[in-house]
């Protein structure tokens, strides 16, 4: 019979991977803090929801065009390069934020500093969803998701709730501290992973030529296109986060903005820990459809709470939902696009579940100074929900992809 838990016995097999994702499970992790410090101190300076939402904007122009370039440069060049660059762009940053904390205070470098590793995070993406496919064999797709759920959602409860601890207690500077020597980690073993050279570097192709065809085989793909457009509504409509701070400091107290930032993630990694179970399920799409839909409901669900126990208990049933669907995008990705196309068609993947979080941010927080908090959280549920309909009945091929289906199989031939 086979086990519920995740598979981690793909890294007995395979030494390389194992390192390259423990030393991103520390960076990860490191990252959560920096995700609730920043934020944090934003809504401090300012008392503004307004502003800690503008931050996802100042973001999303450079992660875009980061993205597009990143994702050619992942498929032009080796990538482990490209990996060790940003990583140590990365520690710059960091160490800008430590700066910061600790003299002049400044509004304006904090948005500087969060487009930039914004725009770092866009280069590094691609190259390292490429990088990490590389070393993966097809079979072992599914057992990678899962794990990768795992360690995403135990950063997401370790991360944010170290780092509201960390602010409560020591500073700020700490905090971004911690994040600059979590990316030196993960430099460590980065460098004790064995580059692997790109199926088609040696290629000369001009950007626009290279984009156009990484955007042909996406728009080419109904299921791909389904994928991306479901993540991003549901994050663009369905993430609160922006308003955190303003929930915890007006409603239920300061002590639980550390308990609002980590709700998703238990839940998560509570549907994590079962995941194993994931693996008979082959329609894809329709599991990220479904998943997607009852994250909206779970979200406005959380928006009608009154109680701290409530809140945090949708929260934590709309982060189940929510590494359900990527656990399944995150396989139907693998499978559907070749190596030699992986790290643009990481770079359009990026633009989906990364451009949604930041203008949802911006949307979460303009509806709530206008109309109120509940309002903005029920809205937006709603509209997930409708959403998510629209896509599957624009793109019906989605509902139906999985490998089940030797007709619908989209296994990209090298």
């Amino acid at each position: 019979m086979k086990s519920i838990l995740p598979d981690f016995s793909l890294f007995r097999r395979n030494k390389a991977l194992a390192i390259l994702f423990y030393g991103q499970w520390v960076s990860f992790m490191g990252t959560m803090m920096t995700g609730v410090a920043l934020p944090f101190q934003i809504y401090k300076t300012t008392h503004s929801t307004a502003w800690v939402g503008a931050v996802g904007l100042v973001q999303l122009g450079p992660l875009l065009v980061a993205a597009l370039w990143g994702g050619i440069l992942a498929d032009k060049y080796h990538r482990k390069p490209l990996l060790l660059l940003t990583g140590a762009l990365a520690v710059l940053g960091s160490l800008g934020l430590v700066l910061n904390a600790l003299t002049f205070h400044s509004l304006i470098f904090l948005f500087f500093i969060a487009a930039l590793m914004s725009a770092v995070v866009g280069i590094d993406r691609p190259a390292r969803s490429a990088f990490t496919q590389q070393l993966l064999a097809k079979e072992d797709f599914p057992a990678f998701s899962a794990l990768s759920a795992l360690k995403d959602n135990s950063s997401m409860i370790i991360g944010p709730a170290v780092g509201g601890l960390l602010i409560a207690h020591f500073s700020l500077a700490l905090t971004y501290s911690i994040d600059c020597f979590s990316f030196i980690f993960a430099l460590f073993t980065l460098c004790c992973v064995p580059a692997k050279a790109n199926p088609r570097a040696s290629e000369k192709t001009k950007f626009f030529a290279s984009l156009k065809e990484g955007l042909s085989f996406a728009v080419s793909r109904p299921p791909l296109m389904g994928s991306y457009c479901v993540d991003f509504f549901a994050m663009l409509f369905g993430m609160p986060m922006a308003l955190f701070p303003a929930i915890a400091l007006h409603h239920f107290g300061a002590a639980s903005l550390g308990w609002l930032y980590s709700a998703q993630a238990i839940g998560g990694l509570a549907f994590s820990m079962m995941s194993g179970a994931m693996s008979q399920i082959r329609r894809y799409g329709r599991a990220i459809a479904f998943s997607a839909g009852l994250w909206g409901l779970a979200i406005l669900l959380f928006g009608l709470s009154h109680s701290l126990i409530w809140a945090l208990f949708f929260l934590a049933l709309a982060g189940a939902f929510d590494a359900a669907s990527g656990l399944f995008r995150q396989t139907l990705w693998n499978e559907a696009v070749p190596n030699h196309l992986r790290g643009r068609l990481a770079g359009l993947e990026m633009i989906s579940y990364m451009s949604g979080p930041r203008l949802g941010d911006a949307e979460a927080g303009l509806v709530a100074s206008v109309w109120g908090i509940p309002v903005a959280i029920v809205s937006g549920g709603i509209l997930t929900v409708i959403s998510v309909i629209g896509c599957c009945w624009i793109w019906p091929e989605f509902t139906r992809y999985g490998s089940i289906d030797p007709e619908l199989e989209l296994t990209a031939k090298e």
